[in-house]
């Protein structure tokens, strides 16, 4: 797949179909349009061409901090490569883009740069400077430039709002299974290995601490959960803790996973942490021993999680 970051040096090498989008969460509503996309560019022997942007329009338009994305740039790329999409195209979305005509955004980027032989777009889909043209426009522009526009329904649109709302929902109050159900996969987080207080190993219990990067990327509510990792083509599981830590004063906010039956050296690795089950919430203990009693009882129950639903 070709990664396209500055458009306005890139023309392509013949025509494609093109959809456009934020993408965020390439869930299974957003997976069968991306079908259908490579399908159509297959059978027309062009190239499949996602055109997406970063940051999310509302992280620039609404200035809103608050919004996390269920993946990170990083993993979208990989998903989509996965999917078969032939370019991907990551417009930095900034208040010059925003301010771009809705004809000069087709003109310029659609027909001359991407050689668009096709737009699928859905019925909703607005662009150009204040979101004012429509679906309709896309129409008309195609009949001035030369190419077909197919109009993605109503229901297949509101089935991508929908699933990316229930699934930051889900992860919201720790439903990770549900949120599982939607993307088709289970949701992972990603990070590098630092060094912590080592007050797990202490107790039995060694975790690595996970640093994600990205600020933007929606971390499950705080608790604990069934999870695994992939070590040397070996699927490892363990236990994450997402929280403040109550019981332990002074560690502060952190995400950490217990391996099981792991001992290899991991510091300052980036790992992918699959989330499988949430076991329960954070609690606060009386004493580090009860702590250390508690994480026993969840272990035994991840284990028999892992016996019972995971081992093939």
């Amino acid at each position: 797949m070709k990664e396209i970051t500055d458009i306005s040096n890139f023309t392509a090498e013949k025509g494609s179909v093109v959809t456009i989008g934020t993408f965020d969460g390439i869930h299974l509503g957003h997976q069968k349009i991306i079908k259908k996309l490579v399908e159509n560019a297959k059978k027309q022997e062009l190239l499949a061409t996602i055109f997406t942007f970063f940051p999310h329009p509302r992280m620039i338009i609404q200035k809103d901090d608050s919004l996390k994305l269920i993946h990170t740039l990083e993993e979208k790329k990989q998903m989509l490569e996965t999917l078969g999409v032939d370019q991907l195209v990551i417009c930095p979305f900034n208040e010059s883009f925003s301010k771009m005509s809705a004809e000069k955004f087709v003109e310029e980027l659609l027909v001359n740069r991407l050689k668009a032989k096709k737009v699928i777009i859905g019925y909703d889909h607005r662009f150009g400077k204040n979101r004012n043209a429509d679906i309709n426009d896309m129409k008309l522009f195609g009949k001035k430039f030369g190419f077909e526009v197919e109009e993605i329904p109503a229901q297949e649109i509101n089935e991508v709002s929908v699933s990316s709302t229930k699934i930051r929902q889900a992860l919201h109050e720790g439903d990770v299974k549900k949120a599982w159900e939607y993307l088709g996969t289970p949701f992972c987080i990603k990070g590098k290995v630092v060094h912590g207080l080592k007050i797990g190993r202490t107790i039995g219990f060694p975790t690595a601490n996970i640093q994600v990067k990205e600020s933007y990327k929606i971390i499950p509510k705080d608790g604990i959960y069934l999870v695994y990792s992939i070590f040397s083509e070996k699927k490892i599981y363990g236990m994450m803790s997402i929280g403040k830590n109550p019981t332990i004063e002074g560690k502060g906010s952190t995400i950490e996973v217990y391996y099981f039956d792991f001992k290899q050296d991991i510091y300052e690795n980036n790992v992918t942490i699959y989330f499988l089950e949430h076991l329960r919430d954070e609690q606060k203990f009386e004493s580090v021993e009860k702590l250390k009693e508690q994480l026993q009882i969840d272990e035994i129950t991840s284990r028999k999680l892992i016996k019972e639903n995971f081992l093939n």
